[in-house]
């Protein structure tokens, strides 16, 4: 991977855009996990005025230090990088203690909410200063299993990294000079309040899940493969095929000209 030249054509692409819509800069939530890391990196280098926001919502100790390391590294090394907190867990313990508590998938539900809020939040400070949400998702995220919150996570303005695997995020990272911290912490949506990593949530690995796609986009079948792989390429398309109403635009209702007429 020709990292240099990534990371100036990704930098390149994000100025231009942001020169396109007349916006002021930037807006990230900073996770404490790589991808935010990477993302909040390229806007920097940008020289556009970059915001990074912690939002924290009961988090684990060690993803909120990892994301004040990043956010102090990165202001020390960009004067255009701002830093912001925005603790949420009262306003989430506010919205989910007049919600009810039972129901199918509410654990899941209560992560989803996490991520709606910290999105709503991003956009307040976006519209605030004129500036762009960059999103953090990834192309294994985004464009292979779908994992990521619909109008959470996944609500932003632009994707600088959807057409890169997590390895390569991991890559461009090292090269970027992210924390080391942040370089060896499992991957994590921290949406659940311990600390339970994506391997444990879906069952795979990033490189695992990044053979499968490959396999999967050359039109190979659960049938071609045995044992581990067979199991790794079901779980990839198993996870595609439900979420693909979060990669799909909006299903609209065309009505005939007939009946509008």
């Amino acid at each position: 991977m020709k990292k240099q030249e990534i990371v100036e054509y990704i930098v390149s692409w994000l100025s231009g855009y942001a020169a396109g819509c007349s916006s002021k800069g930037f807006v990230v939530g900073i996770s404490g996990g790589v991808d935010s890391a990477v993302v909040s990196s390229l806007c920097a280098l940008t020289g556009l005025p970059t915001l990074c926001v912690e939002l924290p919502i009961h988090q684990a100790a060690s993803q909120v230090s990892r994301a004040a390391e990043h956010i102090e590294n990165l202001m020390a090394r960009h004067p255009n990088v701002e830093r912001a907190t925005a603790d949420l867990t009262g306003p989430y313990e506010a919205l989910i203690g007049t919600l009810p508590r039972q129901g199918m998938n509410y654990e899941l539900t209560t992560a989803n909410t996490r991520a709606r809020l910290r999105m709503t939040t991003l956009y307040f400070y976006a519209g605030l200063r004129g500036a762009l949400v960059a999103g953090t998702g990834n192309k294994i995220e985004d464009f292979g299993i779908g994992f990521y919150t619909k109008w959470g996570d996944g609500g932003v303005d632009i994707s600088p990294i959807a057409d890169l695997t997590k390895t390569q995020v991991f890559e461009l990272g090292a090269h970027l000079g992210v924390c080391d911290s942040i370089l060896r912490a499992k991957p994590t949506d921290g949406l659940f309040g311990d600390d339970r990593s994506d391997e444990d949530q879906i069952g795979a690995t990033y490189p695992e899940l990044e053979w499968a796609m490959a396999e999967w986009e050359r039109g190979a079948m659960a049938s071609d493969f045995e044992g581990r792989e067979r199991e790794v390429f079901e779980i990839f398309v198993r996870r595609n095929r439900a979420n693909r109403h979060k990669m799909e635009p909006i299903p609209t209702c065309l009505l005939p000209k007939e009946l509008k007429g």
